[in-house]
């Protein structure tokens, strides 16, 4: 690429990462709820583990097909027919990929049907040692393999809606999932066994909620189709794939399902370990995780989205300033805004867990394990946001088989790690929670090196400027926890919910409010856009 001068219509907008960031928490926010609902009726249990491991083939599918390798090499390859060709040929594309993607998966998907107990094995070998759990989670495995199929056609939309920078539904689209999977979910499960879980390994009620999952990915892919006729695509099947368009999506997806999806990869590995520690890890890690993924994909995501359809078109144009510029800038971005998530979901587990969970059949003792495994998955957390942002530029300069291999690497540290913390140390499941953290550090860092050795520089110096004055504010963050957790927090559980919430929630208020006040006197740049985008909205609403 060559050393073009920085075009200003290619900039990332900043109202733009807000709305997706919006979108996205509500999603996120509706994903907690819907765990809040399976942690109340079912707990750490049995029941629960199976159901989770069930969920986990075609949610890996999912990151493997979806949101990670087809969305990024779809996304790549769209907007580069756009901007060369222009949209007419950008739409023949798509419905070539629509409708092998249709038929690809479907094909997947029956072989997932049939391959279940296969399956179901390599995810979790030690439910063999319970009678029935782990018949049950082949069971649930079935019902919710056509999963896979609803979600890629839906990131595949997304994509479409992303490249033509349309963000809000898209990213609004997964709220509809969760919507659809607790309503429709609670309401199928209650009808099968009002009781829910009474009959332990035989729960009609897990049934009804697998099929609130397949119920929830048919509204997130349908929920995007009108977005997607304002902005002029109607499907028409396209069974002409030898198309040079369709040959270069593939040929990056091939790298990108194991680079895309390495976090997820040994979240599987660490699956299967967890299913040999008893019941309960493996609800208990998944709750964590499930937390710990709140701040990702609010900031993380919202970021990553908007970066790569940006740097795509850059690197298209030869641009190598505004590649780097943009890019740098995004994982600043992502570092500011979840530094201060890492710091408080370390210091606050146990009360964030018990305030979320900790009712009916979650107990006590669940909320202790819990908070445990989010507390050491944290370490990894703000690395887990770079990635977001990272990962997917090597495929707009060309450069797939990069993260490929770093992916490699870290599925490998992360198989010997959970060796040595889980059972030559015996940490149990904090063991696969730190492990997972570390190996996301370690993934960043290489990805960061290859990058800064790919495009000669990238703002190392301001990044490391940018991290040494957020140092200030964290460690006042921290403190203010710290006095919460102290004075404020402690012994509250036998308080009554509403003040319980207000106590939590005044002590995140506060601190939060002194790292961003303390960042805005430091001056860091990011900050200022965040903050100007802030002033505008409210004097939009004075006005009104």
């Amino acid at each position: 690429m060559s050393e073009t001068p920085a075009a200003p219509t290619n900039k990332i907008s900043t109202k733009t990462a807000g709305l997706v960031s919006i979108a996205v928490m509500s999603s996120r926010v509706l994903g907690l709820v819907r765990d809040q609902v399976f942690a109340a009726l079912f707990g750490a249990s049995a029941q629960m583990d199976a159901f989770i491991a069930a969920f986990r083939a075609p949610n890996l599918l999912r990151d493997l097909f979806a949101e990670g390798a087809l969305s990024t090499a779809f996304v790549t390859t769209f907007s580069e027919k756009i901007t060369r060709e222009g949209d007419a040929s950008a739409w023949r594309l798509a419905n070539k990929m629509a409708t092998l993607a249709a038929v690809f998966m479907s094909a997947v998907t029956l072989l997932g049907i049939l391959g279940a107990p296969l399956i179901t094995h390599l995810m979790a070998s030690g439910f063999y040692a319970v009678p029935g759990k782990m018949e049950l989670t082949v069971l649930l495995t079935r019902i919710m393999f056509p999963f896979i199929a609803l979600v890629s056609l839906a990131a595949l939309v997304m994509g479409m809606l992303n490249a033509k920078n349309v963000f809000g539904m898209p990213a609004m689209a997964s709220t509809f999932f969760n919507l659809g999977s607790v309503i429709g979910g609670v309401a199928l499960g209650w009808w099968l066994d009002p009781h829910f879980g009474t009959k332990q390994y035989g729960s009609g009620s897990l049934v009804g909620m697998s099929i609130g999952v397949l119920i929830g990915g048919f509204f997130q892919l349908v929920v995007q189709f009108p977005s997607l006729r304002k902005v002029g695509y109607h499907f028409r099947p396209d069974f002409a794939w030898r198309d040079p368009g369709v040959r270069r999506i593939l040929l990056l997806m091939g790298p990108a399902v194991i680079a895309a999806s390495a976090v997820q990869v040994n979240v599987l590995v660490n699956g299967n370990f967890a299913s040999h520690l008893g019941d309960g890890p493996v609800s208990w890690l998944s709750y964590a995780f499930r937390l710990m993924q709140l701040p990702i994909g609010i900031f993380g995501v919202a970021i990553g989205t908007i970066t790569l359809p940006v740097v795509s078109r850059s690197a298209a144009a030869g641009n190598t300033v505004e590649f780097r510029s943009v890019l740098a800038r995004g994982m600043r971005l992502a570092f500011l805004l979840t530094i201060p998530s890492t710091i408080g979901l370390v210091m606050l587990a146990r009360p964030i867990i018990g305030l979320i969970y900790e009712r009916r059949t979650f107990t006590a003792l669940d909320t202790g394990h819990t908070a445990e495994a989010l507390q050491l998955y944290s370490v990894g957390l703000c690395a887990y946001a770079g990635i977001k942002v990272l990962a997917p530029a090597f495929y707009a300069i060309g450069k797939r088989n990069t993260p490929m291999m770093v992916s490699f690497l870290s599925i490998a540290v992360n198989y010997g790690l959970n060796q040595v913390f889980t059972f030559y140390l015996g940490w149990g499941h904090r063991g696969l929670a730190f492990s997972t953290g570390l190996v996301a550090l370690t993934n960043f860092a290489l990805l960061y090196l290859l990058m800064r050795r790919q495009v000669k520089r990238l703002e190392t110096r301001h990044m490391l400027a940018t991290l040494t004055k957020l140092a200030i504010p964290a460690g006042v963050l921290a403190l203010i926890c710290w006095a919460g957790q102290t004075w404020l927090l402690a012994g509250w559980t036998h308080e009554g919910f509403f003040l319980r919430v207000t106590q939590l929630f005044m002590t995140i208020a506060v601190a939060g409010g002194a790292f961003f006040a303390v960042a805005m006197l430091l001056r860091i740049e990011e900050l200022d856009d965040v903050s100007a985008l802030v002033r505008r909205k409210l004097g939009r609403l004075a006005r009104r």
